[in-house]
Formats: structure tokens, sequence, C-alpha cells
């Protein structure tokens, strides 16, 4: 017993040794990805579309505040990241980096001072992104953005999360292989595919996390990419399942969605909406095209057919709507709050105004298993981008103080189960936690 204790003890003793042998030797900078000229400069504008592509703004730029100047607080399941201030400043910000440290940090998530970036910066998904764009990015943030002398909040997590050593670890196990490497046929595939995988980093939010919290798979040939997660407690919705939005939509419909944050079904609330605000909106035709094609291309569904114009004919009422229709002075709490609260927008078959009032029947933020987005818009609203295809920015008001806990929980029961919806119930407990983080 005695031999085999002192070997367990020094396999232990050895694997402590090989950790703290990763974590504190410096991590080796990935070189660039792809070959550009030597005297490669950037046509005008590339530096800032690339910045719109990669969505910087919408995580270094505080509520309020200058951009890129950080200091937005960023939820994660170990607590509030601050993000830091990138304007070219040469004491509070990157001013001081080389094209290799810029590149380090993209790539690595490592700062010039060798410190280790908590990848809330998804450089899982920017390590991929070409030499090209990284170069065009560079530029930018040194010759297009105001230098901002700005002091950001520093990010304090508990122990053992604090000790950023800790991320080289997570880094060596997780991090895939760096650079994009196409895999269709089809430039218009590939090109969705490249801006969804790598600058546009949208599995960071719509993929679930490990064990180790690592993305579940970077690109289109993982079973996990784009299956769904969850940010700041919302569910950010499955872009792959049969049901999901990218199958049951058409692609002009998609493609509306995502230029203008709303469509014909539906309209983007939370973190979605600084998506669309500050990067998918610049996008060209062409890119948007692209991503709604690699979108569908990898959905399990055949993709949403084009909407044909409706024959005249009026289905018959489901059993929510002739309940609604009814307004039978007997009915549950939860349809009688609805008629009250939601019913002129929404109106009692849940289908909304096209481009104005989202449908209810079939949302994916009303039916998802995290409750924390229906609740968050019940209780305090929300508002839609200002974009350039739609400049109105509509808003819904927020019900906080006027419906109880166990109002709010009985109206968010009803439209979980309403429809064709077949969502659990909420409790009162449930929104009494989320009215005090709101």
């Amino acid at each position: 017993m005695k031999t085999l204790l002192k070997i367990i003890g020094l396999l232990v003793l050895l694997g402590l040794v090989a950790v703290a042998a990763i974590a504190f030797v410096p991590i080796r900078a990935t070189p660039p990805q792809g070959q550009v000229a030597a005297d490669f400069k950037p046509a005008e504008g590339q530096g800032e579309y690339a910045m719109r592509l990669a969505d910087c703004a919408a995580c270094h730029t505080a509520e309020g505040g200058k951009p890129f100047a950080g200091g937005r607080p960023i939820e994660s399941p170990f607590g509030t990241i601050w993000s830091t201030n990138i304007t070219p400043d040469p004491e509070t910000g990157i001013g001081g980096y080389t094209l290799d440290e810029f590149r380090h940090v993209l790539y690595d998530g490592v700062r010039r001072d060798g410190a280790h970036l908590y990848p809330a910066m998804p450089y899982e998904n920017y390590r991929m992104a070409s030499e090209e764009d990284v170069r065009a990015l560079y530029d930018y943030f040194m010759n297009g953005v105001e230098p901002v002398k700005s002091e950001v909040k520093k990010t304090a997590l508990d122990f053992p999360f604090n000790q950023r050593w800790g991320i080289r670890v997570w880094d060596w196990v997780g991090l895939a292989s760096p650079g994009f490497k196409p895999r269709y046929n089809n430039p218009v595939l590939n090109r969705g595919a490249y801006i969804v995988e790598t600058l546009g980093h949208c599995g960071a939010c719509h993929s679930p996390r490990t064990p180790i919290f690592a993305q579940d798979g970077t690109d289109g040939t993982s079973d996990g990419f784009l299956r769904g997660g969850e940010i700041a407690g919302w569910s950010a919705p499955d872009l792959r399942g049969a049901k999901s939005a990218p199958q049951l939509w058409s692609a002009s419909q998609l493609k509306a969605y995502l230029a203008s944050g709303r469509n014909n079904h539906s309209a983007v609330t939370g973190e979605m909406s600084l998506v669309v605000q500050d990067s998918l909106q610049y996008l060209t035709n062409e890119d948007l095209d692209a991503v709604v094609a690699y979108l569908r291309h990898i959905g399990d569904g055949d993709g949403g057919k084009e909407e044909l114009p409706a024959s005249g004919e009026k289905p018959a009422p489901d059993a929510t709507t002739a309940l609604l229709n009814s307004a039978d002075p007997s009915m549950d709490l939860g349809p009688r709050l609805y008629l009250d609260n939601c019913g002129a927008c929404h109106f009692t078959n849940g289908k909304g105004a096209d481009g104005v009032f989202p449908e209810l029947d079939g949302n994916s933020l009303v039916t998802a298993d995290q409750v924390t987005g229906l609740l968050h818009v019940i209780l305090n609203g929300s508002r839609l981008p200002s974009t350039r295809e739609r400049p109105a920015d509509l808003a819904m008001p927020g019900f906080g103080k006027r419906l109880s806990d166990e109002e709010v929980a009985a109206l968010a029961t009803f439209l979980r189960g309403a429809w064709s919806n077949k969502a659990g119930p909420v409790d009162t407990a449930t929104v009494a936690a989320n009215r005090s983080g709101s």
C-alpha cells in the first residue's frame, strides 16, 4: 500500500510539474496565416470593414463611452470581465503595439506584456483570420481610430480564475490549429464560412461549450458548431437544427434579419442587437448573401422556402387564438394578462406585424431553455437598433413596474405554452431573481 501511495504521489507531482511547465513557458507566437506582399497597404476602408466584420465596437465601447476605449462589462460564468482600451493611446491603449504583437493578441490571446487574455476575447476564432485582414485591422486601429486616454476597470475574478497562467493550459488543450482552410468548391460558401467562423466569431455565442468551456467546434465540420449556446444567462439559439431560423426562414427573410435586426418573423434583442447595430448592418450585399448561403448549407433541413403570397383563405384558429378571441372573463390569469398587455401589438394569433412586432408563436426567445431573455424583455422592454435599412428604432415598453412577480410568471408561462409553443412553465422565484438582476 505504501508503495502504491508513493507511486500515486510521484505521478501527481510529475503532473503538477508538467502543468507548471506548460503554464509558465512563454507561448510561441502563431506565425502569419497566408502570404501578402512586403509592401502591402490596405485599400481605403478595408481596415474599417474588417473591424465591422470582427464586431470590435460591441465589446470595446462602453455604454455612453468613446469608441474602442474599453470599460464595457462582459459577463462570464466566472465573473465580470472588463473590456480593454484598444485605441492607439500609447499609455492606456495599444498605441505601442507592433504588428507582430497585435497579431499575437488576435491569434493567441497574449498581450504585449506576456499576460494571457481571458477567452471572452474570441481569439479561438480570430486565430483563423487571414494575414491580410490582420494587417488591415492593425492599420485601422493605429491610423484610423482616435487615441483615447482611458484607464479601464481591471478584471478581478475570484480564485482560481484570477490566475491567468492557467489560461496557458486552457489554450494548450482547447485551441484549434490556426488558419482558415476553404472546404467548398463554391466561393460563396467559402466566403460565408470565413466570415461566420473567423472574424464574425458566431460560434463564441451560438456554439455550446465543452467541459473546459472551449467552443464545441469552430467550424462546420463539428457536430456541435452553432448548435446553440448561452451568453450572460440568455440563450443564443441553435442555427443549424431543422427548426432553426436559417432552416425555417427564406433566404430573403434571414438576410433582412441580419441586415436590419428585424423581418416578418422576429426581431433582435439582447447582445444580438449590438451585433446588428455595430457589425452586420455594415456588411456588403455579397457578404450577407454568403453568410445566408453558408448558414442554410450547414443546417439539418432543406432551408426555408421563399414565401408565397397569401391565398386569401384564413386558416382555422388554433385553441390559443380561439381562447383569446373569445375574451372569456373566466380564462386563466396568463391569457388575460396577454390580452391586456400584449395583444394589441402581437395579436391573438401571436403572429405580430411584419417587420414591426415580432411573432411570439415559435419564437426561440420565448421557448428557450433559459428564460432570462424572455423575462428581461417583459420586465425591461426592448429597443430595436437603428440601421441603414430600417432607421426607426422601435421600442417595446417594459412591464416590470406594472406587473407583479406572480403576474409576470403567469404571463411568461402562458407565452411558453401558447399556440404551437411547448416550453415549460416559469415560477415566481425565477422572476424575482431576474427582476433583482435587471
